[in-house]
């Protein structure tokens, strides 16, 4: 403004004059802006507050604080307005905790609500807890290089201090701390259970090897459990090795476990294998579940090609006389008239999830299973009602549920013991033991 005003009084050159002093004009007003324009062009490269930041935030499932072992996910974010020459993340030492960085850092350039564009880097970082407490997490610092009024200068950035509470377990069994079950945090597992051959083709002698995977959402390999105990009567089993990896993504680390074995039947019967659970923390709804290793046969099954395609063998009236004897004694057992009669037992989701409300010592999860378990199976709950022990169980669960006040919560455990366990099924009305009337009449 003042060159402005200076050019405004100054007189109009003459005609002779008028091109030298046009250019030394224009040459004094070129040094007295050029302090000016060095100024501006400073203050204009100048890093101003707001101009780098960097945030890092605690992702929780649920929302809720971890236990120890559990996945929380640091959702590390900056956002620079500075051009960028080099770049370094100076990690906390974490001390308490295990981590693991899923996949690569993201650079790109982000429309601000200014309407400026700037550099926006994002890193994701899962880490594990290894036991309960009151921790803060220390700063992370990103050491930026950048051209302030070109020249290099280095500005470390710091993020803010996070507090992380680790939660300690309060229900009965389980949790992290325990080696028996298995303490298994994730958001979701899912199991598959492969033969090569199928288990009930395999005959005494031969060998057929089980390979089961399993997969935990939100857990590294090195966090799931040892390869189970494959044992029953009449197999001969050769554990293979065990193979574990760890899967990154960028909702967090997915790990799988490979378990092999090779089984060969020791005898020439059917050989009856048991299903084996994992009990693993759901950390979305934050309560206990259930995965299964499925229950097989080995043995009594599909029948040979050579053996299926042979003509039927000629039988003597003798073998077909006691075949169709056994077959009228089978009959006879089965309709309650052979010694023992049938026997009734509740299925195994109804008495899995009798045991998971009796794991987490909750009476109104334990009530409701056994009300769908009653409709589910209505003449075992009749049976129910004619013991004792049971009757004096479930009084005592529905005073609990339905009034607290005072109330002692009564041995769930026990209770869904007895539930679980196999009932005599009771003898159809007309079918006791004087069910056969002499054939002559009354005497």
């Amino acid at each position: 403004m003042r060159l402005e005003l200076r050019r405004a009084i100054v007189p109009p050159p003459s005609a002779g004059e008028g091109s030298l002093r046009s250019r030394g004009e224009e040459t004094a007003r070129f040094w007295l802006a050029l302090p000016l324009l060095l100024l501006a062009t400073a203050a204009h490269a100048e890093i101003e507050p707001g101009d780098l930041t960097l945030t890092v935030t605690a992702e929780r499932a649920g929302n809720a604080a971890p236990y120890a072992r559990e996945m929380v996910l640091l959702r590390i974010r900056g956002l620079y307005r500075q051009q960028i020459l080099l770049e370094e993340v100076v990690q906390p030492t974490l001390a308490n905790f295990s981590w693991t960085q899923l996949g690569r850092d993201n650079w790109r350039r982000e429309r601000l609500p200014d309407g400026q564009v700037g550099l926006a880097f994002d890193r994701t970082v899962a880490i594990f807890p290894h036991h309960a407490g009151d921790f803060t997490l220390d700063p992370f610092v990103h050491r930026l290089t950048v051209n302030d009024a070109g020249t290099r200068r280095v500005v470390d950035v710091r993020s803010n201090p996070i507090p992380l509470p680790v939660a300690a377990w309060t229900q009965a069994t389980g949790g992290p701390e325990a080696k028996e079950p298995w303490w298994l945090p994730a958001r979701d597992v899912s199991i598959t259970d492969s033969w090569s051959p199928d288990p009930e083709t395999l005959k005494m002698g031969e060998t057929g090897r089980r390979i089961v995977t399993v997969e935990a959402q939100g857990m590294v390999a090195e966090g799931l459990p040892p390869r189970p105990v494959m044992r029953t009567r009449g197999i001969i089993t050769f554990a293979g090795p065990v193979t574990r990896e760890t899967i990154l993504t960028p909702t967090g680390p997915v790990a799988r476990a490979t378990y092999q074995w090779d089984v060969r039947p020791g005898v020439p019967e059917v050989i009856p294998l048991d299903a084996i659970s994992i009990p693993w923390f759901d950390t979305v709804s934050r309560m206990m579940r259930e995965a299964e290793i499925p229950a097989r046969q080995i043995g009594g099954g599909l029948v040979d090609q050579g053996e299926a395609g042979a003509a039927p063998v000629a039988r003597s009236p003798l073998i077909a006389a006691a075949a169709g004897l056994a077959a009228f004694g089978l009959g006879l057992l089965l309709l309650g008239f052979g010694p023992g009669g049938a026997r009734l037992r509740l299925p195994g989701p109804h008495r899995r999830a009798l045991k998971r409300a009796a794991a987490e010592n909750d009476p109104v999860a334990f009530r409701a299973a056994v009300a769908a378990a009653t409709q589910a199976e209505p003449e075992l709950a009749a049976l129910w009602r004619a013991r004792p022990e049971i009757v004096a169980g479930l009084a005592a669960l529905d005073r609990v549920v339905y009034a607290p006040a005072g109330r002692e919560t009564p041995d769930l455990a026990g209770l869904a013991r007895l539930l679980g366990r196999s009932e005599r099924a009771p003898r159809a009305a007309g079918t006791g033991p004087d069910r056969l009337k002499p054939i002559d009449g009354p005497a």
